[in-house]
């Protein structure tokens, strides 16, 4: 280690699960002149952080004793268990931040079995790839007791400025499902598009940055319609003078058309015309286009 790593008014922590996210953290963490122990179930992952100057931990065990903040980088929630089954013995008093990505009720479920064990929890959502950890770009929400977040903010703020959102240990996982919502149906969307567009010859590298354009316009065309975009659906008004549920509904038979006509998996556009077909169905075809969320809080 440097020299600046090994001082002592550093923070300890400890990240389990080397995947490309785990790494990035962990090289983060190092790079801010933390101490930091890394375990993970194929050793060889850990060669690189290791030589960066993270501490390999023989076992779970090992590295939840090394530290009071054990950062956890895993495929879901069932692998938490799995690997700290034999370290539950050695959890009292520390603080597990699980960045894993599962549902919200595993989260909560999760919280209690880590305070059955006299552990406090934070659930956290990486809100950016791990190329842009540590980053000025990268923010982390977090929910879960606020004492836990404040004593564990020098270990965590490196990774990317945290947004705390409240006690429940479900809502930052809520949080992250919801953002990753419109992430991947955007990606679903983009490669739809692309596709409808290569079926007359156009090249993806054509085809994408026009597309792109488009997906970037769309939150200033939300925010242009509303001060504050949400404040209308919190107050259930639709109004209807600008995108009606008909004429978005127009909109969505025609891709679902064009699709079908061109060969194209019609899964995506169909859900999306359902969503407008069941609003007109409930008589709101006059109404803003954002009335299909009824349809999507009480599905049939």
């Amino acid at each position: 280690m440097n020299e600046q790593q090994n001082a002592t008014d550093q923070p300890d922590s400890t990240v389990i699960g080397l995947g490309p996210m785990g790494q990035a953290m962990a090289r983060t963490l190092l790079t801010a002149g933390h101490h930091v122990t890394v375990w993970n179930r194929t050793a060889a992952r850990a060669d690189g952080v290791v030589a960066d100057g993270a501490a390999l931990a023989a076992t779970p065990a090992e590295a939840v004793e090394a530290s009071d903040l054990i950062i956890l980088s895993l495929t879901d929630y069932a692998a938490m268990y799995d690997i700290l089954g034999s370290a539950t013995g050695s959890l009292a008093g520390r603080t597990l931040v699980n960045l894993s990505s599962d549902t919200p009720d595993r989260t909560r479920e999760a919280a209690a079995w880590a305070a059955g064990h006299g552990a406090a929890f934070l659930t956290g959502g990486v809100m950016v790839p791990a190329p842009m950890v540590g980053t000025p770009a990268a923010h982390v929400y977090y929910s879960g007791r606020r004492q836990a977040l404040e004593s564990g903010l020098a270990a965590l703020a490196p990774i990317g400025t945290p947004k705390y959102l409240g006690e429940d240990p479900g809502l930052a996982q809520l949080m992250y499902q919801a953002q990753l919502t419109v992430f991947l149906t955007t990606l679903s969307a983009l490669m739809h598009a692309t596709a409808m567009l290569g079926s007359a010859g156009m090249k993806a590298a054509e085809a994408l940055p026009e597309l792109l354009s488009s997906a970037d316009a769309i939150g200033a065309i939300l925010r242009a319609g509303e001060e504050n975009p949400g404040t209308a659906l919190d107050a259930g008004e639709h109004a209807g003078d600008l995108s009606t549920v008909t004429m978005m509904g127009a909109t969505a038979d025609h891709i679902v058309e064009t699709s079908t006509s061109l060969g194209l998996d019609p899964a995506l556009p169909l859900a999306v015309r359902a969503h407008y077909r069941r609003a007109i169905e409930d008589g709101h075809g006059g109404d803003n286009w954002t009335r299909i969320i009824d349809g999507i809080r009480a599905p049939r």
